[in-house]
């Protein structure tokens, strides 16, 4: 790939944003940076596409155990940037006579679903894609059995009881409130409309038109080969699986994809190639309300206002990998960022960076892979520990202890051993497993200190759960 060269009146006249100035030189040291200490374990993906054309910047591995290094045909989980494509789909389906924006959302349900109103206002379309329903980011009942795997147990039978039975706590279009299961539904719905599957319908309203032949859900042993693992590393760095979603979630992030094929959606979103859903694209921005913290959104796309410069984005988190897409209309410059490792500063801040010279690369903030040392636990608080623990939920794990190990039973799982943390003899009482990302802490009443009252399960970005001892 050519060096992108810009003269300098026409940067000063036309490509105001100067993203398209860092070298490939400057996006290695970012990568080196970010990777520092794991980069043969994990790796990061840069592509961008300008006035010039594309380029692919890449550091670190496939996998903690697959050494081959990432590329730009690597694919990675995308999140919810699925949810860009998903709102590209409402928006084309507009364009093509088949839905309205704000057609209620329950006119391509089953009859018998009661999706909430509020006031005699129902949900629409657009509410959806914009995260202005009212719905909250995940039902209540959402209660996964893997909890590293969450969505692959929740159909949509269980969306439908939960629409029927929920109330609404606010007015719906009032305000925004980032919502999964909002664009869930909404994918749902399309898809339903058109009588075909999500996935089916994307191929074939989007990826086939495009020529995204390295983006999908269910991946072809060919793009299996070509997929990077994914790792956890709030604890520790440690693999985890890639997510699974039923048909309830799949608008809310279930695609896979690679730089590559990205940069091909962004080169479609650019003008850089004529493409029959650039009239759809238009649309998503057409319309826009306030979204995030000092920023617009419209149809899915988030909007920041930067010194007279629009940045047009979306980002993706699962367990174990991270996502970044986004444009700059003006300078026409697009970023992507992939990393199959998440972390709490996550990626943002790489494609931010590129996108706008004033956003500086959040290194201080980069989660750095901890060595976890198992610990003895003394002998007097061996019986501590074993138990039956119940969740809100009536979901029940059982600790058991064999001499001085323990091993956590969870339902429909096998038992693993769980080992005590290297602070142990410091009054920690922390345990985590060598197979996942995850922290188990027992808590004790200060009347009953002989035995745990409390297990806490905190694991990755999502909230802890506690569960109560019971005999």
């Amino acid at each position: 790939m050519k060096r992108i060269i810009v003269l300098a009146v026409v940067a000063a006249f036309q490509f105001a944003s100067a993203s398209q100035l860092r070298s490939d030189a400057e996006i290695r040291q970012i990568l080196a940076d970010r990777l520092e200490g794991f980069e043969k374990r994990v790796g990061i993906v840069v592509g961008v596409i300008g006035p010039d054309g594309r380029k692919i910047v890449a550091a670190g591995s496939m996998a903690m155990n697959d050494p081959r290094s990432v590329d730009g045909d690597t694919l990675f989980e995308a999140g919810s940037i699925t949810k860009a494509f998903t709102s590209l789909l409402l928006a084309d389906m507009v364009e093509r006579g088949e839905v309205a924006l704000d057609d209620p959302v329950d006119k391509y349900l089953p009859a018998a679903v009661k999706v909430p109103a509020r006031n005699g206002k129902p949900i629409t379309l657009q509410d959806l894609s914009m995260h202005r329903s009212a719905l909250p980011r995940m039902p209540a009942n959402f209660n996964p059995q893997n909890p590293v795997n969450p969505y692959v147990d929740y159909p949509v039978q269980r969306l439908y009881e939960f629409l029927s039975g929920h109330e609404l706590r606010r007015e719906i279009g009032a305000e925004y409130e980032y919502s999964n299961l909002g664009a869930g539904l909404l994918g749902h719905a399309l898809a339903r409309r058109a009588d075909l599957s999500y996935e089916g319908l994307l191929q074939q309203r989007v990826l086939r038109p495009l020529g995204m032949a390295s983006t999908g859900i269910a991946l072809t042993p060919a793009l299996k080969a070509r997929s990077a693992g994914a790792h956890t590393s709030v604890f520790l760095l440690a693999p985890t699986p890639l997510w699974e979603f039923t048909d309830a979630f799949a608008g809310a992030g279930s695609l896979r994809s690679s730089a590559n094929d990205l940069l091909t959606f962004l080169e479609a979103n650019l003008r850089y190639t004529k493409t029959p859903l650039a009239a759809a694209m238009t649309r998503m921005l057409a319309v826009r309300r306030s979204g995030r913290e000092k920023s617009d959104i419209g149809l899915a796309w988030n909007v920041e206002h930067r010194d007279g410069t629009e940045i047009v984005w979306h980002g993706g988190a699962t367990y174990g990998s991270r996502a970044f897409m986004g444009f700059d209309p003006k300078a026409r410059v697009g970023v992507v960022v992939l990393s199959n490792y998440s972390t709490g500063s996550g990626i943002d801040d790489i494609g931010f960076h590129l996108l706008d010279r004033n956003t500086k690369v959040d290194n201080g903030n980069a989660v750095k892979p901890r060595v976890r040392v198992v610990s003895t636990v003394p002998a007097a608080s061996l019986d501590a520990y074993a138990g039956r623990y119940q969740f809100s939920d009536n979901q029940f794990w059982i600790v058991r202890r064999d001499g001085t190990r323990f091993f956590l039973k969870r339902p429909s799982e096998p038992e693993f051993e769980i080992f005590p943390d290297g602070d142990f003899e410091k009054g920690n009482d922390d345990f985590f497993s060598k197979g996942e990302d995850a922290l188990f802490t027992f808590d004790f009443d200060k009347d009953a200190p002989a035995r745990a009252s409390q297990l806490t399960f905190s694991w990755g970005f999502f909230d802890p759960r506690r569960a109560k001892r019971v005999e």
